[in-house]
């Protein structure tokens, strides 16, 4: 498991799929508001003057010198629904990244969003 306070240490560093292929730089970490443990990250992906923000989960994730490497294909992640560089991810978009990726999506007992910048 990846803890928190560790994957903090890696924004900016690049993100690559599990072939090795550089997705973008690892942007932020979200966590399971159930758990608190680290459940997806925001990748920065685009063309310099076309920044974009996807998610990417990190189940299975392995940190490497200078890089994290998720266990999910490039072109999946970059058609993942995206938000702008300054943007947050709307409550109601959520369902749509769990979607993307095929995982169950779950809002909190009070119905609060399942995750949460750190």
């Amino acid at each position: 498991m990846i803890q928190i306070a560790d994957i903090r240490e890696w924004r900016t560093h690049d993100v690559v799929d599990s072939d090795g292929h550089r997705i973008g730089t690892l942007e932020a970490v979200y966590v399971d508001t159930s758990t608190d443990d680290p459940a997806m990250a925001t990748v920065q992906v685009g063309l310099p003057t076309r920044h974009r923000l996807v998610f990417v989960p990190l189940t299975g994730a392995i940190l490497g010198p200078g890089y994290v490497k998720v266990d999910y294909d490039k072109a999946l992640v970059k058609k993942c629904p995206a938000i702008g560089t300054d943007d947050v991810l709307p409550a109601e978009d959520e369902v749509a990244v769990f979607e993307h990726y095929g995982l169950p999506y779950q809002r909190g007992a009070s119905g609060e969003r399942q995750l949460a910048r750190r």
